[in-house]
């Protein structure tokens, strides 16, 4: 009899935690223990080290599904991820060993939603309101897309020239969700990232934030993700 990992799930930059809510509510409902923490965005290596803080306190094996950058975090744990037993990439970066965001990104013109991007005078990079609302979250009704607008976290810009080391999605199963319709991140960047990393990978018609949109089809894939890695049930 197969048990079930724990779920950590990580946002990306121009977002926080609560963008999982409507994949959360789905998960806890089916059983799973879960766990949405919030991000610095100062740095890779001060994301990474958040992902370490929450993964120690897990009871058990952990499944770790990653958004965008949060690709990003939990591609830079390494061969260094006691009890993570499989990665879940959703519209997310899954970069090789000396790749880097802001290298990967100049391969290609701007994409809409970032197309005013602006950096602070601390170095942080945030979006514009229409280009979040329009672009960014572009399947999610407006009202809703404006107050995550009003929540995102702004990513460090010096993040874009982090190199990565070697890649966790080397040493453990992964699954990819396509965003077909994503102005973030190019979908045909994303199905490269599946297929290089040997992923199982569905497609659906979504914005940037499917986890928003789309939250049923975004649950159902982690779900599938968990019972393919079940874990023995503890015995009493």
């Amino acid at each position: 009899m197969n048990g079930r990992p724990n779920i950590v799930l990580v946002h990306g930059a121009w977002a926080d935690g609560s963008c999982w809510s409507g994949v959360i509510e789905r998960l806890q409902a089916d059983g799973f223990e879960v766990r949405a923490p919030q991000f610095p965005m100062n740095s890779l290596a001060d994301d990474v080290a958040r992902l370490r803080q929450v993964l120690e306190f897990q009871d058990g094996p952990t499944l770790l599904v990653g958004h965008s950058y949060g690709g990003q975090i939990m591609t830079a744990l390494g061969a260094e991820a006691p009890n993570v037993v499989g990665l879940v990439y959703v519209a997310a970066f899954g970069l090789d060993e000396g790749e880097s965001l802001g290298a990967l990104l100049s391969q290609g013109p701007v994409t809409p939603a970032l197309a005013h991007l602006f950096t602070d005078a601390r170095g942080f990079a945030w979006l514009s309101e229409d280009d979040f609302v329009n672009h960014f979250a572009a399947d999610v009704d407006p009202t809703q897309a404006k107050v995550l607008y009003a929540v995102q976290q702004p990513l460090a810009a010096s993040a874009f020239g982090d190199v990565m080391g070697a890649p966790a999605w080397k040493s453990l199963s992964s699954w990819y969700l396509v965003a077909q319709n994503d102005e973030a991140l190019p979908p045909d960047a994303e199905r490269q990232f599946a297929a290089r990393m040997g992923a199982t990978t569905v497609e659906i018609p979504s914005s940037h934030v499917p986890m928003v949109s789309r939250p049923n089809e975004v649950a159902d894939l982690i779900a599938t993700a968990a019972n393919a890695v079940g874990v023995p049930a503890p015995t009493r």
